[in-house]
């Protein structure tokens, strides 16, 4: 938890400014029993009206200070607790950034999500809280424990023994609960999860009408975080009536102490007015206290949750330059696999065993399998998304760990299999490819992935708004925008990971055709369970189960694959007539 404290950096002056000004709010409410008191014992038993008058003036003027000194303290302390939410905020989401595909895959989107809103926002109100009451309870509960000892001995007495059995309620309820809370975050996760998980998937969900099995499911997630946080509740929910039970009966003692006092002529009636308000001053203090330690109890486990994913390392480091020769061979291959398997994290066997190719310079790479059968696997080792778990995956004749991260993800061009884009304009998708881009580069990009016709045909052309996630764009809008995204960035290696599956066959052909057609010696790897996609690509890769059980041309896979071969006639019919 110490790094945690590394976030306060430049707000160190708000952090102290904040208690000191509650403690000196909490030095004049340590003041008003003494002058309640005062007027007590002189004025009322004297009758001098002038000088009640005078006292209650007093009063007044301790409460405006003192309501000047919470103000200021409540500023600087919702300065130092959103400053601090902001920098922890700011700095998880750049980790999140640096981690590869494993750890995300192992970590969960919807717990990302939790740690960046609920659980750091609860940091923020822990700390906010801290700043301004940790320091002022204490302060009043042993400020008024010494003050009654200015006033009585033996009434004193009674506070010694109340505030520590007081502490042991409220530090006992803290210890007891702060392993719940975190348990009820975890519990909050998986209810994210499935909300999250249903949301994106709500077509699904609706074409299959499973609205009432999602129900139930949520229900049951929801449950049990319900019982949970009833349970934490219950247990928080002790402090109040066992202090409160406290603090009366040492009120009970305290007038009867008093009472004696008075008559032995030891203390005035005053005093024992004065005695019972500090013993009320601790009441409403500790109850305060109760429920900061509750705040900062949750805000400590989430904290920790937070300092988790922090903790977490990327599982591959990456070169600051490149070692050796700057300039690769300009006869190097454009991508080589040797001996590649791959194992992901948690996986009960190898998604891909034993790949070995080679794609030279401005061929078109074709891999064709089944389900499952490892193609998304396969081309993502190229921009290095996974690292292999065995064999080097070789680009422009060096490993892919040894390029520095800009320079591989700059050499290689992807798009996804599930076609993402953000919320903006057409033209500022694009731009996400190369943010100098002109207008005749991006019209260019468009013409290639058969996207110009309808952008040209929407109201706004390139500035026309795109919604978050694309939603006001159909599936093959999606597809040939983010393609034209990736041709904006005129990488030497382009993948096209299935992006062409929303297409029709015409224009996925017209797609191909003028792939071919772009200048310059660029290698494109085109996943597909088309056969009619991959059938004049220079090589074509087959896969089945994670091994490579065919390579080479069209024509020579027919004659000497036979998955290929019952892929390409389940898809047409024997005799070459689709």
């Amino acid at each position: 938890m110490k790094g945690m404290l590394r976030f306060i950096r430049g707000y160190e002056k708000e952090s102290v400014i904040a208690p000191l000004f509650k403690m000196l709010e909490a030095l004049f409410d340590l003041f008003v029993p003494l002058v309640m008191a005062d007027i007590i014992n002189t004025g009322i038993a004297g009758g001098d009206v002038g000088y009640i008058l005078a006292r209650c003036g007093l009063l007044v003027a301790l409460g405006v200070i003192g309501l000047a000194c919470s103000i200021t303290a409540q500023y600087f302390a919702a300065r130092a607790s959103v400053g601090y939410s902001t920098a922890l905020r700011h700095a998880l989401f750049a980790h999140i950034q640096t981690l590869d595909f494993s750890a995300m895959d192992t970590l969960g989107v919807s717990t990302l999500i939790t740690r960046m809103t609920s659980d750091i926002n609860q940091v923020q109100s822990g700390l906010n809280m801290a700043l301004r009451l940790f320091l002022r309870s204490p302060f009043i509960v042993f400020g008024s424990m010494v003050m009654a000892f200015t006033i009585n001995f033996r009434a004193a007495l009674i506070f010694v023994v109340a505030i520590p059995l007081l502490s042991v309620v409220v530090f006992g309820v803290m210890v007891w609960t702060r392993p719940l809370y975190r348990q009820v975050q975890q519990r909050l996760d998986k209810v994210l999860g499935v909300t999250r998980e249903n949301l994106s998937g709500v077509r699904v969900v609706r074409a299959f009408s499973k609205e009432q099995s999602e129900v139930d499911r949520f229900e049951d997630a929801n449950a049990l975080l319900t019982r949970l946080q009833l349970h934490v509740g219950g247990i928080s929910a002790l402090m109040n009536p066992l202090t409160y039970v406290l603090i009366n009966l040492a009120i009970v003692a305290l007038l009867y102490v008093g009472a004696a006092e008075v008559n032995a002529g030891l203390l005035l009636d005053g005093d024992v007015v004065a005695l019972v308000s500090y013993m009320s001053q601790i009441l409403v203090e500790l109850v305060k206290m109760a429920n900061t330690i509750v705040l900062t109890t949750k805000a400590l486990a989430c904290a920790g949750r937070v300092q988790a994913v922090l903790n977490t390392t990327p599982g591959m480091t990456f070169p600051a330059a490149l070692a050796g020769e700057q300039a690769a061979p300009a006869d190097a291959p454009a991508v080589r696999f040797d001996h590649v398997s791959l194992r992901y994290a948690g996986a009960g066997g190898e998604s891909l065993s034993d790949i070995s190719f080679t794609a030279l310079r401005g061929q078109t790479i074709g891999v064709i399998g089944g389900t499952g059968s490892g193609k998304s696997s396969l081309v993502n080792l190229i921009p290095r998304f996974y690292d292999a778990t065995s064999g080097t995956v070789v680009l422009m004749g060096r490993p892919v760990a040894g390029w520095p991260r800009e320079q591989l993800r700059g050499m290689v061009g992807t798009v996804m299999q599930k076609a993402q884009l953000f919320g903006g304009t057409i033209r500022s998708n694009l731009l996400w490819g190369c943010p100098g881009a002109t207008d005749d580069q991006l019209w260019a990009a468009l013409e290639t992935a058969q996207a110009a016709d309808f952008v040209r045909a929407k109201p706004l052309g390139l500035d026309e708004p795109v919604e978050q996630g694309g939603r006001n764009l159909s599936g093959g809008q999606k597809q040939r925008l983010t393609i034209a995204r990736a041709l904006v960035k005129d990488p030497p290696i382009l993948i096209l990971d299935d992006s062409a599956s929303a297409l029709d066959f015409a224009t996925d052909a017209a797609l191909r055709k003028a792939l071919r057609a772009l200048p310059g010696s660029r290698t494109v790897f085109i996943v597909s369970q088309r056969a009619a996609s991959l059938m004049h690509a220079d090589q074509i890769l087959v896969l089945d189960d994670g091994r490579l059980v065919g390579q080479g041309t069209h024509t020579q896979l027919m004659q000497s694959c036979e998955v290929y071969k019952e892929i390409y006639e389940s898809q047409f019919k024997k005799g070459g007539e689709q």
